[in-house]
């Protein structure tokens, strides 16, 4: 060999860029469910993802519930299409539980947002989304950089606000209720409301209540969570842990009671309710309601508004589903989340990524590549549960 002779360097090549073939598709099927008027993004919302580069197909009439027509979502960018092509995307954002026939619809290895846990599904449906790889994650479980559940308290915020709206509205009904305002009138003793947990959602149920001049009382067994509670209200809340009598003479004056899911550890049993007066108001905003006032029927707030039916009648009732009452608002703070959390998984180019990239994702996914990764899912299935860190450390 010629030393001399020159050597052969490769030349640089350009870095080949990878052409976008199609547009990651988003799918938006009307609810599945009667009594959830809930939507997960507003016209806004949808524009924004589609400059983003989604393409966003919409089931026709799937936005009526918030009172948003076709046409201001085709304005935005979204194609209004039949279910069967919605549950085909890639991506299907379906807030309550999604029964098994749409399952089946789904696009082999596609990805399920909603906002029910998928251990809540029937044993057929959580054995279709297995057998057919979907990647199912609930929103509620999501956490984001601070450890924070951007879903559930934004959801919980909204259903704290609603709960002192709606309880003001049945109040001053001159028909059907008292005919009475919370409080805020010179010489007028006002409302008392007793608040049970200290969370974000009795935080945001309280100062609605103080802004519109009630008494609110509120009861938390966890110390630390209720005195960070006061910081944030100031001194007009009346704090206190959870003594039984204490808290029976705050059910006996109350008007409105307010059950929040910090608050589930409380059980108001039938000797306690029998205390409450004739006319009290109770909403239940707990995931699981039922457990806190487990002698009193629940009445969905999606009935009653529907229906027009009265909060006061012979029998007491506790209602529940508030957001349900407020279905746009609750569209509203969905969509602010929803964008920002889409477009980091678009940026991370699949799920797959996103969960290795982002790993406040992990305690959301309940399946994943065919297997049960939650430990409440695998259960259900008398199943094994698979550890999401292993797939992610193999892929």
């Amino acid at each position: 060999m010629n030393c001399n002779s020159p050597v052969n360097t490769p030349a640089e090549q350009p870095v080949l860029q990878p052409t976008v073939q199609s547009r990651l598709t988003l799918g938006l099927p009307a609810s599945a469910c009667a009594g959830e008027r809930r939507f997960p993004l507003t016209p806004e919302a949808v524009n924004m993802l589609v400059a983003r580069g989604f393409t966003v197909k919409m089931e026709k009439g799937a936005a009526s519930t918030i009172k948003y027509s076709d046409n201001r979502y085709t304005r935005q960018g979204a194609t209004i299409t039949s279910r069967d092509e919605t549950l085909g995307c890639d991506v299907v954002l379906h807030i309550p539980q999604m029964p098994l026939l749409d399952v089946k619809k789904m696009r082999r290895g596609a990805l399920l947002l909603t906002l029910s846990d998928i251990s809540e599904y029937t044993d057929s449906a959580i054995r279709e989304l297995l057998e057919r790889g979907i990647t199912s994650v609930a929103m509620i479980r999501i956490e984001d950089d601070n450890g924070s559940t951007p879903f559930n308290d934004v959801l919980a915020e909204v259903d704290g606000r609603a709960s002192v709206a709606i309880a003001s509205s049945f109040l001053a009904d001159p028909l059907n209720g008292k005919g009475i305002l919370l409080g805020g009138i010179s010489g007028i003793v006002p409302c008392e409301i007793t608040i049970l947990g200290s969370d974000i959602a009795a935080c945001a149920a309280a100062r609605s209540a103080l802004g519109l001049g009630a008494t609110v009382r509120m009861f938390d067994n966890d110390v630390s969570r209720l005195r960070y509670a006061i910081k944030e209200l100031g001194t007009g809340v009346i704090a206190s842990a959870v003594y039984p009598h204490v808290l029976q003479n705050a059910l006996r004056s109350a008007d409105v009671v307010i059950a929040t899911e910090a608050g589930s550890g409380c059980v108001i049993g039938q000797d306690m309710t029998e205390l409450m007066k004739k006319h009290v108001i109770l909403l239940d905003l707990c995931q699981i309601s039922g457990r806190i006032f487990p002698s009193i029927p629940a009445a969905s707030l999606t009935e009653v508004t529907l229906s027009g039916t009265s909060c006061h009648t012979a029998a007491r009732r506790c209602f529940t589903h508030v957001g349900n009452a407020v279905p746009r608002t609750s569209a509203m703070a969905l969509s602010n989340v929803l964008i920002t959390m889409l477009d980091r998984i678009l940026s991370c180019d699949g799920i797959t990524n996103a969960l290795k990239i982002m790993p406040g994702l992990r305690p959301a996914v309940q399946t994943f590549m065919g297997k049960a990764v939650n430990t409440a899912l695998a259960r259900k299935l008398n199943m094994r549960q698979v550890d999401i860190n292993i797939f992610l450390s193999l892929s």
